[in-house]
């Protein structure tokens, strides 16, 4: 595994463009720590500062950093497809062969770079998130601190699953920009077929059924805090119930499209006549 992985980084690392899109996939979601200490003029009547509204309390920031910093997941997106694109453009993918690795372990080193790449991130928020959280939280007891890290858990499977994905579309299409394009059309489709099935039966048939969708699927792992932030704050203003937890389920569903995604790539390379 650990040959795969080294065969892997240093492809990435000779590449000027892929190290600069690594970096700033691994940045972007330190624009947290900037938002937690903005400070908004409210047209010159008072001072709003973001951090001490209560937004950064434990437990409620794990959710709340994890959601944002997978919204950022798609520079990363576009180093996956270069990878697969650069392979082949390069001629690198038909070289490796030659020089004996199989296609498994050729697939198997681009899938380890995954994973690699999203520990590393999701490390990286777990140490921004404590951070911004012992600074502002009103709670430290770790039971409290620690009570939604579980929310790190579905931030690393969603990127994994993601980035499978691209994986995949990299593999069946060989060029970066429509491999990045099928992720849009796939999106589209998905919107498509809810829209169908709920003509077709209801609105809450149709959403459960999206739910096994890859994208959506891949979304419902950490829905949008915004809604448990407003019923935390105002609790006697909204009879709203919304259900934000992780849930296991969800993962397994998200497991298996990523073990799915892997596979096809594999088999796509195996048939395919390089």
């Amino acid at each position: 595994m650990l040959r795969l992985l080294n065969l892997e980084l240093q492809k990435l690392l000779l590449s000027r463009t892929s190290k600069i899109l690594i970096f700033v996939s691994f940045i972007l979601p330190f624009f947290i720590i900037l938002l937690s200490s903005l400070k908004i003029n409210v047209f010159g009547f008072f001072t709003l500062e973001l951090g001490e509204l209560g937004v950064f309390n434990f437990p409620v920031i794990w959710h709340l950093t994890t959601f944002f910093a997978s919204q950022f997941k798609f520079f990363f997106a576009i180093v996956v497809v270069s990878m697969i694109g650069n392979e082949y453009s390069n001629k690198t993918i038909k070289q490796n062969l030659i020089d004996g690795l199989s296609k498994k372990e050729f697939i198997l080193s681009k899938f380890y770079a995954i994973v690699f790449f999203s520990l590393i991130s999701t490390l990286l928020i777990f140490i921004l998130t404590l951070s911004i959280g012992l600074y502002y939280s009103s709670y430290t007891e770790a039971s409290i601190v620690f009570r939604d890290v579980n929310f790190l858990v579905a931030y690393f499977v969603k990127l994994v699953s993601f980035f499978s994905l691209c994986l995949f579309f990299g593999m069946l299409i060989k060029r970066s920009a429509f491999a990045l394009a099928f992720l849009f059309i796939l999106y589209i489709f998905e919107w498509i077929l809810y829209g169908i099935f709920a003509w077709k039966f209801n609105s809450n048939t149709a959403e459960n059924i999206q739910g096994f969708f890859p994208l959506r699927s891949m979304y419902n792992l950490i829905n949008q805090p915004f809604q448990r932030i407003t019923m935390a704050k105002f609790p006697d203003k909204t009879n709203l119930v919304y259900d934000y937890g992780v849930h296991t389920g969800e993962i397994v569903i998200v497991l298996c499209w990523t073990a799915l995604f892997v596979f096809l790539s594999y088999r796509l390379l195996k048939n395919r006549d390089l």
